[in-house]
């Protein structure tokens, strides 16, 4: 194993290195100064992060560590001059056998390692056991919704109204018609309906763009008086998770603002435990209808739910960030209600209904489509918040490996979205134990915690350069902290 000093001096180039390693891979999407900007906005400073039973907090970070060129450019060279050690399986079986073993992982954890470029597995421990995945099944649903999708899809919350008198209509009318009727007629608030799309990053700031266009809109149709209405058709089945109310994940509506959190974590950055609304969509339409009034309009009564005519004319809309960043953030910061949003959307894209058990049908058939592992895998939720989730530590490599195929650009959000050893999201606090430092820096992984569920998958550049996919899982593990500190030690042998 080479001296810490040597791979503190890699850490900085880690980011850019991981991907290199896979020689031909380029990743795509918007970056600026080497960073993603989803990542640039959402990973840096994240305090509190969003799987369940992940504490918040501020843990210190590692000093970063300076860029070195030589690794770089190493690791730019072709990937047909990249070999992985002969000896490397015996070697990953000597190392991480013992490791997996620990009582801290429980009775029977099952592991997985890939070679990415050429698929081959370097080790494997129960790798076809289906197990309790916790958060990391946020990978497969950031697969199933980049393939169904494509990275570019927008998620829209729109308003709209039947309303003639909304769309400046001239019926004409008889003669006849008193000046009284006329007026009594122009007195009825027009109806206008703000309908949910399933966008789950939907916020004040463009909830008060939205609000502002359709002022903007109703004035030039001279119209000075609304009803507002709200509708969350778009979903069907319950709204509550199985866990119940919970302050990992807000009800699962097609409309919320600030996904429905009531402290001030929705005024920054989402991410993390937080106390949650009952009725997000009626909250949202609050917040609407009171904006609409700040910008001069009157509104009769509150916001009543109920379902948008099928001729409705559009108002306005504002748009969600591409999936591409949305995947970003959810792997980056764990965020369920944001993974519970990209599996209901893949549902709809797929003809079916955008309930629980519809999302769980449309993800478990697009990866299916994708001659992935599928077998024994139960994807209840897109959150892994469900202790009856499983999926295989096999499934879950051959997903990373497929996000980083060059044949498959548009999954490359998968990679860059996950967090970033002893950096971003869910990793800032870990890798700082003696035998798990030099995985900082190094690792880009997922991780998974529900009590006694502990799971890590992601990637890191093993021996020869070659960029591996791993993914441990364990169950029964006896305490969260120990079981992380284990799996922190096991992914860091890798990069040995």
């Amino acid at each position: 194993m080479l001296e810490p000093k040597v791979w503190q001096l890699t850490a900085g180039s880690a980011v850019l290195g991981l991907v290199l390693a896979a020689g031909a891979v380029a990743l795509a999407g918007p970056w600026d100064f080497g960073q993603r900007k989803a990542e640039r906005d959402w990973a840096a400073a994240q305090g509190r992060t969003g799987g369940a039973h992940h504490p918040g907090g501020h843990p210190g970070k590692p000093a970063p560590a300076p860029s070195a060129a030589g690794v770089l450019h190493e690791l730019a060279s072709p990937v047909e001059s990249l070999s992985a050690p002969a000896d490397l399986p015996a070697g990953l079986r000597k190392t991480l056998g013992p490791l997996l073993e620990s009582p801290d992982l429980g009775p029977a954890p099952a592991a997985s390692v890939v070679d990415v470029a050429t698929g081959e597995q370097l080790f494997g421990e129960r790798a076809d056991r289906p197990m309790a995945p916790a958060s990391t099944i946020k990978i497969a649903t950031a697969v199933a919704a980049l393939s169904a999708l494509g990275p570019d899809h927008r998620i829209g919350t729109t308003v709209v109204t039947a309303d003639d008198k909304a769309k400046g209509d001239d019926k004409g009318g008889d003669e006849g018609d008193s000046e009284g009727d006329d007026k009594a007629k122009g007195d009825d608030p027009t109806e206008i309906t703000l309908v949910g799309g399933g966008d789950a990053t939907l916020d004040r700031k463009r909830l008060r763009a939205l609000a502002e266009d359709t002022a903007r809109a109703l004035r030039d149709r001279g119209v000075h008086e609304v009803a507002v209405r709200f509708d969350v058709s778009l979903y069907s089945g319950p709204r509550e998770h199985p866990i119940g109310p919970n302050d990992n994940i807000a009800p699962v509506t097609a409309l919320m603002n600030g996904q429905g959190r009531l402290d001030d974590s929705a005024r920054d950055s989402f991410g993390g435990p937080a106390p949650r609304s009952g009725d997000p969509a009626g909250d949202a339409a609050d917040v609407f209808a009171d904006l609409l009034r700040e910008r001069g309009l009157k509104t009769s009564g509150p916001p009543v739910m109920r379902k948008a005519p099928k001729d409705a004319d559009r108002l306005a809309v504002t748009y969600s960030r591409p999936v591409s960043a949305l995947v970003e953030r959810m792997l980056t910061n764990s965020d369920n209600d944001i993974a519970e949003s990209l599996v209901r959307q893949t549902a709809i894209k797929a003809g079916r209904p955008a309930s629980f058990a519809g999302a769980q049908q449309a993800v478990q058939a697009e990866l299916k489509e994708q001659n992935l592992p599928v077998g024994g895998a139960l994807l209840r939720d897109g959150s892994g918040l469900n202790r009856h989730d499983r999926i295989t530590s096999g499934l879950l490599t051959a997903l990373l490996a497929r996000a980083a195929d060059p044949d498959r650009p548009e999954l490359r959000p998968v990679l860059t979205g996950l967090p970033v050893a002893g950096f971003s999201g869910t990793l800032q606090g870990r890798y700082t134990d003696a035998d798990a430092i030099t995985g900082s820096g190094m690792i880009r992984a997922k991780t998974g915690t529900l009590t006694g569920v502990n799971s890590l998958a992601g990637t890191v550049v093993g021996p020869g350069g070659r960029l591996l996919a791993f993914a441990f899982l364990a169950e029964k593990a006896p305490g969260p902290d120990t079981a992380q500190r284990a799996l922190d030690h096991l992914s860091a042998e890798l990069t040995s």
